[in-house]
């Protein structure tokens, strides 16, 4: 299919994903804790636990019961080829983000293989891990013009063997932080003063995904420092990130902005594909 020819269903998620955007951004504004980086999956020494409770284990992919989206299990991944699939289907390339994109190079992760933050708090690519049936993402851009810089934005899609294994990866991202306070991106791009908030579902105004949880805080590259924000979404078995780094002449509503539509692009994407009612 298409992917980028989806069209978004849900039409009360956009304004109800953006005022969760927009509460997470009051209360990081309020934490005084700082820290580093983003995170793509579990690291050795994750908690057990999501910020709210863990989902019960569901081989197939059941959701628990406070669930705003319930898949047709037979749609459901069990294989890597079909969490492939999936993954390729769910994914923004730059017309899912919107007309002015376009890809960077390279465009897209390695197959196989799923973005990690190593003990040295740099992100390198690995191996699949269990739990892991497959995972892709996808890096497109703005190119700097009429004053502006270089928009850099990151798609993930994560498809996981059970709503546990999932689930632990939100308990890990929230807690990344805490372990790396300066985190390398790429040779020239880190992240600093990073704050993280989750809201499980039933929280705030989340009332799109099981669990989310959104990161803040500064990106460097040459001699710049802009916003950096990232955005973290459970549904099910699958775990969808959303990454923008900031550049010059773009303002925190813009950035919240191309956050919101892909989330919401993505999560319409998921339910589309595994055929639940929502």
């Amino acid at each position: 299919m298409d992917g980028d020819n989806v069209v978004v269903r849900v039409r009360t998620w956009p304004w109800r994903l953006a005022a969760s955007v927009g509460a997470a951004a009051v209360v990081l504004g309020g934490c005084g804790s700082g820290g580093d980086g983003k995170a793509a999956a579990p690291s050795p020494s994750a908690p057990s636990r999501s910020a709210a409770e863990a989902s019960p284990s569901a081989p197939s992919g059941d959701a628990s019961p406070l669930t705003p989206f319930r898949p047709d299990p037979a749609k459901v991944p069990t294989t890597r080829s079909r969490a492939e699939a999936l993954a390729t289907a769910v994914v923004l390339r730059p017309r899912g983000w919107g007309p002015d994109f376009r890809a960077q190079r390279p465009a897209a992760s390695t197959p196989g293989t799923v973005a990690v933050l190593n003990e040295r708090c740099r992100w390198e690519r690995r191996p699949l891990p269990r739990g892991v049936l497959a995972s892709a993402s996808r890096y497109n851009e703005i190119p700097a013009a009429d004053g502006r810089g270089e928009l850099k934005v990151t798609a993930s899609v994560t498809v996981h063997a059970t709503v546990r294994d999932a689930d632990e990866r939100l308990a890990a991202t929230l807690e990344e932080p805490l372990r790396c306070r300066r985190q390398q991106v790429r040779a020239d791009e880190r992240i600093t003063e990073l704050m993280s908030v989750a809201t499980p579902y039933g929280q705030g105004n989340n009332t799109f995904a099981d669990d989310q949880v959104v990161e803040m805080g500064k990106y460097l590259t040459g001699g710049s420092e802009r916003a950096y924000r990232w955005y973290v979404t459970r549904l099910g078995t699958v775990t969808l990130a959303v990454s923008v780094k900031g550049a010059k002449g773009y303002s925190d509503d813009e950035l919240n902005k191309y956050t919101s539509h892909a989330n919401v692009t993505m999560l319409n994407r998921v339910q589309s594909e595994l055929g639940g009612d929502s």
